[in-house]
């Protein structure tokens, strides 16, 4: 099996997490490499419930409004992930980042010096009255009809426009899936775009 580097893209609630973890099980189950899963939402919703120093406190209102994380500190908390697990054996599961242009020469940069090869990007396409509904039943407590909004305004402006630029990239390939499909229709529409059908 090649090594994998794939970069899942959608708005929240279009069921990322659940499918990441979907892939990791099956990588691990097929291939006796490591898989390391960086999943950048889940790393600031950690710093938000400890709430202990100012930053994490500017974290959790940030998150409550809706709104994107700075640039810097995504960085921050992904880089530090890749520092502290990635080998040149590993497959590699990315969420949450780039989540703008701007972000995008950051994880170029990481992508050179981890050597990292070809990119599938994984683009979980979910109507937005989908997602809404969706972020509405989890009722996750950052999960307000203001923030629910915001996120849905930056995903269009900021991060529609990281999927149509990297469809121009050499040797990055993207994937459009169907993500109003149930989790089991999803996942088999992974796993046969990234060729690990059996």
């Amino acid at each position: 099996m090649d090594i994998k580097t794939v970069i899942f893209i959608g708005s929240q609630g279009s069921g990322k997490g659940t499918q990441i973890q979907r892939l990791k099980t099956i990588l691990e189950e097929r291939d006796r490499r490591r898989v390391v899963d960086i999943q950048t939402g889940r790393r600031f919703r950690a710093l938000a419930a400890r709430q202990e120093t100012y930053a994490e406190n500017k974290v959790a209102a940030t998150l409550n409004s809706g709104s994107l994380q700075p640039d810097f500190l995504s960085a921050v908390l992904w880089g530090q992930a890749m520092v502290d697990q990635l080998d040149p054996m590993s497959h590699l599961l990315i969420d949450g980042f780039p989540r703008t242009i701007e972000q995008v020469p950051a994880l170029d940069d990481a992508f050179h010096f981890f050597a990292r090869g070809a990119v599938d990007i994984i683009n979980l396409v979910v109507p937005e009255e989908v997602v809404r509904a969706r972020m509405e039943d989890r009722a996750r407590e950052d999960d307000t009809t203001e923030s629910i909004e915001e996120r849905l305004r930056w995903y269009r402006e900021d991060t529609v426009p990281v999927i149509e630029h990297y469809r121009t990239r050499p040797q990055t390939t993207v994937h459009d899936i169907d993500g109003v499909q149930d989790i089991d229709g999803v996942h088999t529409a992974i796993v046969s775009a990234l060729n690990l059908t059996v």
